[in-house]
Protein backbone atom coordinates (compact mmCIF):
# COMPACT_ATOMS: atom_id res chain seq x y z
CA UNK A 1 0.00 0.00 0.00
CA UNK A 2 1.22 3.29 -0.84
CA UNK A 3 1.28 6.78 1.20
CA UNK A 4 -0.16 9.55 -0.90
CA UNK A 5 -0.87 13.04 -0.50
CA UNK A 6 -4.74 12.89 -0.05
CA UNK A 7 -3.97 10.54 3.01
CA UNK A 8 -1.98 13.58 5.12
CA UNK A 9 -2.92 15.02 8.50
CA UNK A 10 -3.00 18.27 9.27
CA UNK A 11 0.30 19.92 10.17
CA UNK A 12 1.70 16.28 8.73
CA UNK A 13 4.90 16.75 6.50
CA UNK A 14 6.27 14.78 3.89
CA UNK A 15 8.61 14.79 0.86
CA UNK A 16 6.88 13.84 -3.09
CA UNK A 17 8.64 10.45 -4.20
CA UNK A 18 6.55 10.83 -7.36
CA UNK A 19 3.52 11.58 -9.38
CA UNK A 20 1.72 8.77 -11.09
CA UNK A 21 1.64 9.31 -14.82
CA UNK A 22 -1.99 9.36 -15.18
CA UNK A 23 -2.78 11.99 -13.38
CA UNK A 24 -4.67 14.70 -15.98
CA UNK A 25 -2.68 17.39 -13.58
CA UNK A 26 0.87 16.69 -13.15
CA UNK A 27 1.80 19.12 -15.68
CA UNK A 28 0.29 21.63 -13.40
CA UNK A 29 2.13 20.09 -10.33
CA UNK A 30 5.33 19.58 -12.25
CA UNK A 31 4.62 23.55 -12.67
CA UNK A 32 4.16 24.40 -9.46
CA UNK A 33 7.15 22.88 -7.94
CA UNK A 34 5.86 19.77 -6.83
CA UNK A 35 8.86 17.27 -7.70
CA UNK A 36 10.63 14.75 -6.35
CA UNK A 37 12.16 15.47 -3.01
CA UNK A 38 9.69 18.79 -2.34
CA UNK A 39 8.64 19.04 1.38
CA UNK A 40 5.00 19.30 1.60
CA UNK A 41 3.01 20.20 4.67
CA UNK A 42 -0.82 19.90 5.39
CA UNK A 43 -2.11 23.55 6.59
CA UNK A 44 -5.93 22.91 6.09
CA UNK A 45 -8.83 20.63 5.31
CA UNK A 46 -12.20 21.67 3.71
CA UNK A 47 -15.27 21.60 5.26
CA UNK A 48 -16.26 18.49 3.53
CA UNK A 49 -12.77 16.92 3.81
CA UNK A 50 -12.89 16.83 -0.30
CA UNK A 51 -9.99 19.10 -0.46
CA UNK A 52 -6.87 19.85 1.40
CA UNK A 53 -4.30 22.81 1.75
CA UNK A 54 -0.79 21.96 1.65
CA UNK A 55 2.24 24.69 1.88
CA UNK A 56 4.52 23.93 -0.94
CA UNK A 57 7.83 26.08 -1.41
CA UNK A 58 6.31 28.66 0.56
CA UNK A 59 3.18 28.71 -0.84
CA UNK A 60 -0.13 27.46 -0.29
CA UNK A 61 -2.25 25.61 -2.87
CA UNK A 62 -5.53 23.83 -2.36
CA UNK A 63 -5.40 20.27 -4.21
CA UNK A 64 -8.61 17.71 -4.55
CA UNK A 65 -8.99 14.53 -2.86
CA UNK A 66 -9.09 13.34 -6.13
CA UNK A 67 -6.18 14.90 -7.53
CA UNK A 68 -4.23 14.50 -4.64
CA UNK A 69 -4.30 10.78 -4.53
CA UNK A 70 -1.70 10.41 -7.79
CA UNK A 71 0.87 11.97 -5.36
CA UNK A 72 3.25 9.32 -3.54
CA UNK A 73 4.97 10.70 -0.86
CA UNK A 74 7.57 8.80 1.65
Amino acid sequence: MQNTLDKMSINEKSKVKKIDEKSQMRRRFLDIGLTDGTEVECVLVSYGGEMKAYNIKGAVIAIRKEDAKFIEIS
